[in-house]
């Protein structure tokens, strides 16, 4: 899946760009993200690519993406920063640097009043305590175990059969409280299917598993302790569902911005920025 790119500048007349030019790539486990970055810090174009796991491919598909929609070839871009877990495999990036410093910077970006972060992606979950300049001060994450990250919410849909961006809006419409006690992955999903075969709706089904994941999230936001306001990035970010069953565990509002994939990408842009202005 491959989402249409989006630009905030003319597109194919460069002449208009305000440089440097700067571009951010977030090597996911599961998606390619890549920011084009203006010396404004306004965003040029930004492109989220799903493919295979950590995928060269889907990487080079979303800097194509960015690079044609906004009239740009890569002579024009001015520094690359690459970060995510596949950063280090990013061979034409200028530097690489840590997405827990990337998400940081970025969500600074996009709501400045954050003072934590909530990441919770494809293959890990981290909390992020930041400060009024996007400095992560201090974090804790999950990258041992799937239960409290996206592939968690991708085995359960597969097992209720319930496509995964539906399921969010679906578990709202609950009605019972039903309970996911395991945290593992394999006997949760045994549990899921043990609660259909009894009879139990899906979307009662839903809500359980989204506050299961809630809690396993709050609890690496409780080793750092919870600093608000909140931001959550990454891609079940997007899932309404998770959000609120997140900010009801936490007792605390959560801010999600326009686009939460993408705030990895835009931090590695943002320090692009500030390597570019360095070397001029």
């Amino acid at each position: 899946m491959t989402k249409t790119a989006r630009f905030t500048n003319i597109r194919a007349n460069t002449n208009k760009y305000v440089f440097p030019l700067t571009m951010g790539v977030d090597s996911g486990s599961l998606t390619a993200k890549a920011v084009i970055m203006n010396g404004d810090k306004k965003i040029v174009a930004d492109n989220v690519v799903q493919l295979d796991f950590v995928s060269p491919k889907a990487v080079e598909e979303a800097i194509h993406n960015v690079l044609t929609f906004s009239g740009l070839q890569r002579k024009d871009i001015s520094y690359t920063v690459g970060t995510g877990y596949g950063r280090r495999n990013l061979n034409f990036a200028d530097k690489a640097i840590t997405e827990i410093t990337c998400h940081a910077r970025g969500a600074n970006c996009v709501y400045p009043e954050g003072r934590m972060v909530i990441d919770v992606g494809g293959q890990d979950s981290k909390a992020i305590v930041i400060d009024e300049k996007g400095n992560a001060i201090n974090f804790a994450m999950n990258d041992r175990c799937a239960a409290g990250t996206g592939q968690f919410l991708e085995v359960m849909a597969r097992a209720l059969g319930i496509k995964l961006e539906a399921i969010g809006e679906l578990s709202l419409k609950a009605q019972k409280k039903l309970e996911i006690s395991s945290i593992c992955v394999v006997f949760a999903e045994t549990e899921v299917i043990s609660l259909v075969a009894q009879g139990e709706e899906k979307k009662d089904i839903l809500r359980a598993i989204h506050y299961s994941i809630a809690r396993r999230v709050a609890g690496i936001a409780g080793r750092v302790g919870v600093v608000k306001p909140v931001i959550m990035t990454g891609g079940v970010a997007k899932n309404i569902g998770m959000v609120r069953a997140l900010e009801k565990v936490l007792n605390v509002p959560i801010h999600v911005p326009e686009d939460p994939q993408i705030i990895g990408a835009i931090g590695a842009a943002m320090f692009a920025q500030d390597y570019a202005a360095q070397s001029t």
